[in-house]
């Protein structure tokens, strides 16, 4: 990746996918001016840090500090951008004086115009022009800028739209990111159609909100038409879709899921809880939650749902908690992630009486965890003996091969285990016949 210039430039990613993207985005704007990148900040000759930092909960921003604060100590000149700045503000340009340049959210497109102003005043305040932070964010996707792929493997991200409409009681990313703004479906289908063409394999459709794709755009939620447009993509193998949300997992989307072939039989709901109560408090739908879960098992032959719940959500009494249990307990989701409510500044739930103490939402969660790998093992042995499609993510040298499932999301859920005397590619996409399994992950042959 050497470039025209000798400024080498250093690269540093925090939080989730959607984070992901506008860290390469940066990364390709950069590159395009002939900045040499880096993912290693100690690497000789690094003039700049960039730091895309996460500020989604409590414990993500104590890590996105954690990480400005030891490329300070190390004496790099370090510019913050992202969430962290967009939250914070004007106030964390004077916590962090040290840092020579903040950019928000909507702002990255301005990375490279920091760092030349960064450059001809070495790191000093250039009246304003190193703090680059809209204070009401609307988000749209730099269709202009190419990204710089950071991370190596079978999979990558394309994000459908950003910012975000709805207004749960605990979440800050309206106020981090904008409205929601889908991206036009022809510039999706290029990306897609470019990604497959440089060998990926699997594309993973994120957003705040992907089921409410196109709603700006066309009135109605267009991600079923997205996903027929995808499939025609020859050279593409599989297309999985996150972060979907219920209001708008309509009959159409369920029908794309079912019978389009190369969309991966993978449907990704985080619910959050099951009281009505405790939805109410949280300003999402109440909606009959095992009746949809029922439909989508009907409906979609092999589908695998994964949620997310939050556990000690203010007012979360014992009995709306043993009411969460219970829904776990007969929902029995293939997959399920448990976080503990964090309290965040600028949100409804943040002065939302009474407030759970931090040892029971602990409590409650790792009772669900429990329950949840109980329900992990008995679905795994009951897919011993079966065939299932996997996506080779890597081969080690003592011939172990990586494999992930249709079941299975990067980096969030499970993998495959298996031993062979097949030549495996990466990429490529195999039947594994499942011998064995552990609390999350499977063994197989092919």
């Amino acid at each position: 990746m050497a470039g025209k210039k000798n400024a080498c430039i250093a690269i540093v990613h925090h939080g989730c996918a959607k984070n992901l993207v506008d860290t390469e985005l940066m990364a390709g704007a950069l590159q395009e001016k002939g900045y040499k990148i880096t993912l290693d900040p100690y690497e000789a000759g690094v003039e700049f840090v960039v730091i895309n930092t996460c500020s989604f909960i409590y414990d993500a921003e104590r890590e996105s500090v954690s990480s400005i604060f030891d490329m300070i100590s190390a004496g790099k000149k370090v510019i913050i951008t992202g969430c962290l700045p967009q939250k914070h503000g004007e106030e964390l340009k004077a916590l962090i004086p040290e840092a020579v340049g903040f950019i928000g959210t909507s702002d990255i497109e301005k990375i490279v115009e920091l760092i030349e102003g960064a450059k001809k005043n070495d790191g000093k305040n250039a009246g304003g022009a190193d703090f680059l932070v809209s204070k009401n964010p609307v988000c749209k996707y730099p269709e202009n800028l190419d990204r710089l792929q950071i991370t190596v493997g079978s999979s990558s991200y394309i994000k459908i739209a950003e910012g975000c409409d709805y207004a749960c009681g605990y979440c800050v990313i309206p106020k981090l990111r904008g409205p929601y703004v889908s991206r036009p479906m022809e510039a999706i289908i290029k990306e897609a159609k470019t990604l497959a063409d440089k060998g990926v394999s699997e594309i993973i459709l994120i957003a705040q909100d992907t089921s409410s794709y196109g709603i700006d755009l066309c009135k109605k939620p267009m991600l079923a038409k997205l996903l027929e447009e995808l499939n025609k993509i020859e050279n593409l193998s599989w297309i999985r879709v996150l972060y979907t949300y219920p209001t708008n997992f309509n009959d159409e989307l369920i029908n794309a899921i079912a019978n389009l072939d190369k969309v991966v039989k993978y449907v990704d709901i985080p619910l959050q809880h099951s009281h009505p109560e405790i939805l109410k408090a949280m300003r999402r739908p109440v909606i009959d939650v095992l009746a949809f879960i029922k439909k989508l098992r009907k409906n979609i032959k092999g589908v695998c749902i994964r949620t997310t719940l939050i556990t000690g959500y203010p007012t979360e009494q014992e009995e709306y908690f043993d009411h969460l249990f219970n829904f776990v307990k007969s929902a029995k989701f293939d997959r399920l992630g448990v976080f503990e409510f964090s309290k965040e500044k600028s949100t409804y739930a943040y002065s939302l009486k009474p407030q759970i103490p931090a040892r029971v939402k602990k409590a409650r969660k790792n009772k669900i965890l429990k329950l949840q790998k109980e329900i992990s093992n008995k679905i795994n042995e009951s897919l011993v003996g079966q065939e299932i499609s996997c996506i080779v993510e890597q081969v080690r040298d003592d011939g172990t091969a990586i494999l992930r499932s249709y079941k299975d999301a990067p980096d969030v859920d499970g993998l495959v285990y298996v031993k062979t005397a097949e030549i495996l590619v990466p990429g490529d996409i195999w039947d594994v016949k499942i011998t064995g399994y552990s609390d999350y992950d499977l063994f197989g042959e092919i």
